[in-house]
């Protein structure tokens, strides 16, 4: 089919990442990052570009499991972090997150719910460490969960510098088979790890491969008649995510404000 194709990685484009991560970390002023580690792509590809551009002594890994967290995410973490050279630690979110539960919830309780208590108390864990160390939080998310609203506001939305905004998830596969990230990893189903079972394609309803082709597309301003032509993905699907990523403009946004007064 004959349509807009999403340009491949360079190395130039790696090298361009390398320079925003060291550029910015200077201009900061800082000692050094934090990273909250997953065993997924993002993360992973997040630790290697920082361990890269500034150095494996100057990057903190952190771990933050759950109830529902794969047991074989504890090894994986800890390979990744022996292998980057990168301090590693572990903090239990559980306590914290059955703590806010008792008071939170009532009622019918969600997944979704409890996710989000989740995904805040990580966060709390990342800032706290970053302001001891004098470092800054470095974001994971890339610019399909972005455009999607696919992250918990002020939990793993929440960062200082966020260098795989501008790259969608394919994108990121790409450039972890370029820096070394281990093939295990880019081949990983994604998942927030929020709860039992939970993947990214599953909640979303959509596979990266499509959902960034027709994210893409959005931004070349091509129609939802052009994609379903470019594509062969249905319309109506293609209207239903030009709408999601509508609808989730206020959170991609710094607080609103009034323009004056």
């Amino acid at each position: 089919m004959v349509g807009v194709s999403i340009p491949n990685i360079t190395s130039e484009d790696v090298q361009g990442l390398l320079g925003f991560i060291r550029k910015t970390i200077k201009d900061i002023g800082c000692d050094g990052v934090v990273i909250g580690i997953s065993g997924g792509i993002d993360s992973a590809v997040v630790t290697k570009l920082c361990v890269d551009a500034i150095g494996a002594d100057k990057v903190l890994n952190v771990f933050m499991p759950s109830r529902v967290t794969p047991a074989e995410d504890y090894k994986t973490t800890a390979e990744l972090c022996s292998m980057f050279g990168t301090e590693y630690k572990v903090i239990d979110i559980q306590p914290a997150v059955d703590a806010l539960a008792a008071v939170l919830l009532s009622g019918k309780e969600t997944p979704l719910e409890r996710g989000n208590i989740s995904a805040r108390c990580r966060m709390i864990v990342l800032y706290n460490l970053a302001k001891k160390r004098n470092s800054v939080v470095m974001g994971t998310s890339n610019q399909s969960e972005l455009m999607m609203g696919y992250f918990t506001k002020f939990g793993d939305g929440a960062c200082d510098v966020t260098p795989l905004a501008n790259m969608y998830k394919t994108e990121v596969r790409q450039i972890a088979a370029m820096i070394g990230i281990p093939e295990a990893i880019i081949a990983k189903p994604p998942s927030a790890g929020l709860w039992e079972g939970q993947t990214d394609e599953s909640e979303m309803g959509i596979k990266y491969a499509d959902l960034d082709r027709i994210l893409y597309s959005m931004e070349q301003d091509r129609t939802d008649a052009q994609i379903e032509a470019d594509t062969g993905i249905s319309k109506d699907v293609v209207a239903g995510i030009r709408a999601q990523v509508d609808s989730m403009e206020h959170k991609r946004l710094p607080p609103i404000r009034p323009d004056e007064f």
